[in-house]
């Protein structure tokens, strides 16, 4: 797998994150999913975070 692929999933898995943490906290302040817990959608967003992190340190920093 090159650089630039594996950036490319990062990336794609980023938005997939995030959209989907946008979304899961829109229709539960909606109050159409009001039986998911705030936690989760906390991860999805640490989540989107941390692939953000890595995918901008694999961008600039590693080498491979």
């Amino acid at each position: 797998m090159t650089q630039s692929s594996l950036n490319r999933k990062l990336i794609q898995l980023l938005g997939v994150l995030l959209g989907i943490g946008i979304a899961t906290w829109l229709l539960r302040g909606f109050g159409i999913l009001t039986f998911i817990p705030g936690g989760v959608i906390l991860l999805f967003f640490l989540g989107a975070i941390a692939i953000g992190l890595i995918a901008y340190a694999q961008k600039t920093w590693w080498r491979f």
